[in-house]
């Protein structure tokens, strides 16, 4: 039986490289694209790197202006609120949806990751486990169990809100943050989807803030 699923291509892995090197801040917010360098770092010809920048450019990652060229995203704090906004309300849908559905292994697969969590922090004071913050997050979605809705928030709106929670991730109060999760967390197991929602969406305005006065804070760096 043939084997009809997809094998990425040299633009996607491209993408994806280039996806983790944006998130990461490797690849800053705002500055101006080379396609010559990054060709030259990638191995790459120009056709790939330009077809990779374009599904950047879908993603949200990568953007473009006339006589200037592609640059890194960079939102400005009212467009990074908006974005916030639809993430806490879709968020919120998915617990509803969650604590109907989510399975025991799953509830035990954040339960673990949570204590993973913990042990960071334990091990280094102050330090925020971004990736596993993300992932708490991503399993709640997942269990939601509706396609559409995990579709939205993993595709088009978590490649930008991860590149600025990695670079925003300064000033965040762990321990607070780990409680918020755990009360998330005890109510899905409690079935409980209104105050599951509920909790996200603080949890969500707490992140949204500290984000904001971060990048509030950059720009003024950048500006001085």
């Amino acid at each position: 039986m043939p084997d009809t699923q997809r094998q990425p291509t040299l633009a996607d892995q491209l993408a994806d490289k280039l996806q983790i090197a944006i998130v990461q801040g490797e690849l800053r917010a705002g500055s101006k694209i080379s396609e010559q360098d990054l060709a030259a770092h990638y191995g790459v010809s120009r056709g790939p790197l330009r077809e990779a920048l374009q599904k950047l450019e879908r993603r949200r990652l990568v953007v473009r202006a006339p006589h200037i060229g592609a640059r890194i995203a960079r939102l400005t704090p009212e467009e990074l609120n908006d974005l916030y906004q639809v993430r806490a309300e879709l968020e919120a849908m998915a617990c509803r949806l969650a604590a109907a559905r989510i399975s025991g292994h799953q509830l035990a697969q954040l339960h673990q990751l949570l204590e993973r969590q913990q042990r960071v922090f334990n091990n280094q004071p102050g330090d925020y486990a971004v990736h596993d913050d993300i992932d708490f997050h991503l399993g709640i979605i997942h269990a939601s169990g509706n396609q559409t809705l995990i579709h939205t928030l993993t595709d088009d709106l978590y490649h930008l809100l991860q590149m600025y929670r990695n670079q925003c991730s300064a000033g965040r109060r762990p321990t607070e943050a780990l409680k918020q999760h755990r009360r998330i967390l005890g109510a899905l197991s409690d079935g409980d989807g209104e105050l599951a929602a509920l909790l996200m969406r603080r949890h969500i305005e707490s992140g949204r803030a500290n984000t904001e006065q971060v990048l509030r804070n950059q720009m003024e760096e950048h500006l001085g």
